[in-house]
């Protein structure tokens, strides 16, 4: 499969503190890649490079062999969509209002939703199964309801890239379950993902691949056989010695609850 966004050369920090160094990686259109790392390691902050949002300080991002930079803002949705941890809305929606939001890059000055946009919208309703919820309040669902409505919005771009920015945090093991059955639906529909995960648990068996950030280190890249290691796992979450075992412990216990 042909790369789909490069990564080349990048640079990337918030004042004096350096995130990024060089860092060179690429997402291919039938990537399913997990990232991995402790708070504060640039999980986030390379999801928002990637979808164009934070600018890298030097190097660049690549759409197709076409830097971001060169890119309008409606172009880059249309191919990359973006779920952060939280949306605010300070106004009463519902759910199907905020799912329309994600035909703006698509949609003229003075247009409304035209046919196409409402079929995107009800595939991106199928897709996460919201269809019961679509004139409920946003501000009103549960944590589950609300990950997979903030999915919908990003499905209803109609992306090649879905980036996702914790999509299990705060919800019990069924709900995440049906995260991690949502994610592999979403493969199957030919979407390429990049999440960021708390829960090593869930990654094995759904995501091929690993990227691994460790504060002052290079990214690791590989399959989840290779980077959830217990040796790493220790490193890069700085394990207390001799504490290490009882968080793949965790992680075993976690996956015999789920089977």
């Amino acid at each position: 499969m042909s790369t789909l966004l490069a990564i080349d050369n990048l640079d990337f920090g918030y004042g004096e503190r350096a995130i990024f160094s060089g860092l060179n990686t690429d997402i291919s259109g039938d990537a399913c890649i997990a990232l991995v790392g402790p708070n504060g390691a640039g999980k986030t902050t390379l999801l928002r490079l990637a979808a164009g949002a934070l600018t890298p300080n030097s190097g660049k991002v690549s759409l197709e062999g076409k830097s971001l930079h060169s890119l309008k803002r409606s172009e880059i949705a249309r191919s990359i969509a973006l779920v952060p941890q939280e949306i605010e809305m300070p106004f009463p929606f519902t759910v199907e209002q905020l799912i329309e939001q994600g035909r703006t890059p698509f949609l003229t000055m003075f247009g409304g939703l035209r046919a196409q946009d409402r079929a995107a919208i009800e595939r991106a309703m199928t897709l996460t199964d919201t269809h019961s919820l679509r004139t409920r309040i946003f501000n009103e669902l549960s944590g589950g309801e609300r990950q997979r409505v903030k999915i919908a919005l990003g499905l209803a771009q109609q992306p090649r890239l879905l980036l996702l920015d914790e999509p299990t945090q705060h919800l019990d093991i069924g709900r995440q379950l049906e995260m991690i059955g949502l994610i592999r639906a979403l493969r199957r529909e030919g979407i390429a993902i990049v999440a960021s995960m708390h829960d090593l648990a869930l990654i094995e068996g759904t995501f091929s691949s690993v990227w691994l950030l460790s504060p002052g280190e290079p990214m690791r890249q590989g399959p989840p056989s290779q980077m959830l290691r217990q040796d790493l796992i220790d490193r890069v979450f700085n394990c207390p010695p001799h504490h290490g075992p009882v968080l793949m412990k965790r992680m075993q216990e976690r996956e015999e609850r789920a089977l």
